[in-house]
């Protein structure tokens, strides 16, 4: 339908026909359209992209995109500038630009690409350079790892070597009775005699100046009065304060400020010295008799006992958790093998990880300073275990018959670290005692908690009584306690 039959059929003389032309208009339509739509799609060239266009304006040839233009057969010569046609749609015909370009791209297709050469290393002596690696702050790289090894010059060593380089100093110097905690030379002594009198000539020189600790609190004690316990309440309120702020327990405060104030009471005493004297002396009193025990525990004469009795000496060490259960153990092992005596360690801890592994290191050792094959005779310490997740008081009971059979002195046995208020473990505990019947059952803490490990050992020796035998009318409690970590709060 033309646009001249089309304006004819809306001529304003023969609007009649006008839905007859429309049907006719809109037929036509649709078929130019189904064909148009039947009709493969033509791909759009480069050539009549607007993005050529501006290369071209611009003078740019595109390198592999001008394939229409330049044919790729080797025999062709590249075209002249007058034979070149006009580039794309745009209108441009021979520009010189273009065309020069287009010339230099067709010598390269021709041609060939560029082989590359490679060039000799240079011969002055010069070497490249290489690339040094990134050094991180705080990161130690492998020189600096080779410098911080001490271990590389060490020569390593058998089994053998290693026991005769292990310190053999140890071995022999805790035969007979526990030795003191410290032990003082006639100098040493002599140096602290020299020291206790200079401090007592400064305190004689300062006497208005503090004395420090516990005997600063008695300066408003008048010399020359009598002594009252009345006069005395407000400085024992202030003794008893300092005490419990340095972590001593509020009994034993109370027991010391008691016995104090039954020393002065009524007394008088002209200066302040004696006051401090007397204050001194009965505050060691009392901590003397606070810390002596009830009865002495001789371990070396009943093990020597039993003995005779044909039995094994049993001691069982229990405790919380990480106060050193088994290091201690260790050192008591330690102690009873350089008195002659044959130990035998029980393992029924089988609840820790690592616990069999680490009293088997502990005996290893062990025997290495007191071999058996060098002393005569069977060995002198062994473990007994039967790994983790079996009944520790089988355990328990395995060894003592072990250690009857083949003659050992002494069973230490190693339990598992548990806390006062866990009832399975405690029962388990409790369970041991009764079917084994130990000679001496120990409490192991730490000295690092203070206090608190008196409270631990009440509490503790409390659920252990609990969880006993209710049929038993004397239930087994714990007869000592090891003291631990000691030398790192001195």
């Amino acid at each position: 339908v033309t646009r001249t039959n089309l304006t004819h059929s809306y001529s304003p003389s023969n609007y009649s026909n006008f839905g007859q032309s429309f049907t006719t208009l809109l037929n036509s339509l649709e078929e130019e359209q189904k064909l148009h739509s039947q009709q493969p799609k033509v791909m759009k060239k480069w050539q009549d992209s607007r993005k050529n266009e501006k290369l071209i304006q611009n003078g740019d040839v595109p390198k592999d995109k001008n394939t229409s233009n330049i044919k790729d057969e080797d025999s062709q010569e590249p075209p002249s500038l007058e034979d070149k046609p006009s580039v794309g749609n745009t209108g441009v015909m021979g520009n010189p630009l273009s065309s020069a370009k287009i010339k230099k791209i067709a010598m390269k297709k021709k041609t060939g690409p560029k082989k590359s050469v490679k060039t000799a290393p240079p011969t002055n002596g010069s070497v490249k350079r290489k690339k040094e690696d990134r050094t991180w702050v705080g990161v130690v790289n492998k020189d600096e790892a080779k410098s911080l090894n001490y271990s590389r010059d060490i020569v390593p060593m058998t089994t053998g070597e290693q026991e005769e380089k292990m310190d053999k100093s140890l071995k022999g110097s805790m035969i007979g009775e526990l030795q003191p905690l410290q032990q003082y030379s006639s100098e040493e002594e002599e140096e602290e005699e020299e020291e206790e009198k200079d401090r007592e000539e400064e305190e004689e020189a300062h006497v208005t100046k503090s004395s420090g600790g516990v005997f600063s609190f008695f300066k408003s004690l008048t010399a020359g009065r009598v002594i009252t316990r009345e006069s005395m309440s407000p400085v024992m309120e202030k003794m008893k304060e300092h005490l419990i702020t340095k972590n001593v327990a509020a009994e034993i405060s109370d027991k010391l400020c008691e016995s104090v104030v039954t020393k002065l009471n009524g007394k008088t005493i002209g200066t302040f010295r004696g006051i401090q004297s007397v204050i001194r002396g009965s505050m060691e009193e009392s901590l003397v008799q606070i810390l002596s025990p009830k009865h002495r525990i001789d371990i070396l004469h009943k093990a020597k006992q039993a003995e005779v009795e044909g039995r094994p000496y049993v001691v069982t060490f229990c405790g919380v958790n990480g106060v050193g259960k088994s290091t201690n153990l260790a050192k008591v092992c330690f102690w009873l093998l350089e008195n002659d005596l044959r130990v035998l360690i029980a393992g029924c801890d089988t609840f820790r990880s690592g616990a069999v592994e680490q009293l088997k290191t502990h005996t290893c050792r062990l025997s290495a300073l007191h071999p058996p094959d060098r002393e005569g005779g069977p060995p002198r310490v062994m473990l007994f275990e039967q790994g983790y997740g079996k009944d520790a008081a089988g355990i328990c009971m395995g060894a003592i018959n072990y250690a009857r059979q083949q003659r050992f002195n002494v069973v230490l046995v190693d339990t598992a670290g548990r806390m006062q208020d866990n009832e399975p473990l405690m029962k388990s505990l409790a369970k041991l005692i009764l079917v084994n019947t130990p000679d001496i059952v120990l409490f192991v803490g730490e000295a690092l908690v203070g206090n608190e490990a008196v409270d631990q050992l009440v509490k503790f020796n409390r659920a252990l009584i609990d969880h006993a035998d209710t049929g038993k009318q004397d239930p087994r409690s714990i007869d000592g306690i090891v003291l631990t970590k000691f030398d790192i709060i001195l």
